[in-house]
């Protein structure tokens, strides 16, 4: 009956793929087809166990001292060895741990580009399916999800928040803790110091922060890109009384494409 379904649907409306434009061969499926979705990369090993990006010459630390002069790194489950990247022990930030099913590119990037600018809402089910492949470790060390929030002006333009609707289908208690207060300039076309410039005071607390005093929280988001809406973000959660958190997102640009 789905095959049947799939050529009546090809016939009458002949849908293409959101991600690549292609005619879709099985459009009752979803908008997005099987090539597109088998290109997304599975997880590169080996990874920094703090930002999950991939290296070169990855840096090990004790989990009693780190080098360099950084800072130990916290990990949901404590290990005798740590290794991390060396964006990760020279930038500070305020989240233990962050994951995402991959780089910021190709198939990935055209599929994230449907959900959030084409209002491809469908495709947070199985984007979402995929974080938690990628981040179970950081969602078994989790008590609920927190959505970073957009500015109430751009999320009425958009008519949603994508990282709510990521974050609905993480398995966790979902809390709108956080809001936007500040309106802040597109941070496509900054710098990575820019960004963290341009995302300071930009959030601020809800009445549900309350509900989260002395737990650890996942922060889901689209898209990590030098990570400074994320640490804003984290910087009020902890301000707030949360014991740890972490982050998880759709796509990350690697560190080393920012220098």
């Amino acid at each position: 009956m789905r095959d049947w379904a799939d050529a009546v649907v090809s016939l009458l409306l002949a849908p293409t793929c959101a991600a690549c434009h292609q005619p879709l061969r099985h459009p009752t499926r979803g908008c997005v087809c099987e090539v597109c979705w088998d290109a997304v990369p599975l997880p590169l090993v080996p990874q920094c166990s703090r930002c999950g990006d991939a290296w070169t010459a990855p840096h090990t630390l004790s989990d009693d001292r780190a080098d360099n002069g950084a800072a130990r790194i916290a990990t949901p489950r404590r290990s005798a060895v740590v290794a991390a990247c060396h964006h990760c022990l020279t930038v500070p930030t305020s989240i233990e741990r962050a994951r995402a099913i991959g780089p910021y590119a190709g198939s990935l990037r055209e599929i994230l580009h449907a959900l959030k600018y084409d209002g491809r809402r469908s495709l947070a089910e199985p984007l979402a399916r995929r974080m938690r492949l990628a981040g179970g470790d950081l969602l078994e060390a989790a008590d609920a999800v927190v959505p970073v929030p957009l500015h109430p002006r751009r999320r009425r333009e958009r008519g949603f928040n994508q990282a709510s609707d990521l974050a609905r289908h993480l398995g966790l208690p979902v809390v709108q803790a956080l809001a936007r207060h500040k309106s802040t300039p597109s941070q496509t076309t900054l710098h990575a110091t820019e960004r963290h410039d341009n995302m300071r005071a930009a959030f601020g607390a809800t009445a549900r922060l309350k509900g989260l005093r002395g737990t650890a929280v996942v922060l889901v988001d689209d898209v990590r890109t030098t990570g400074a809406t994320l640490d804003g973000c984290a910087l009020v959660l902890k301000e707030g009384g949360v014991r740890a958190v972490f982050a998880l997102t759709a796509a990350r640009v690697e560190s080393s494409r920012l220098r």
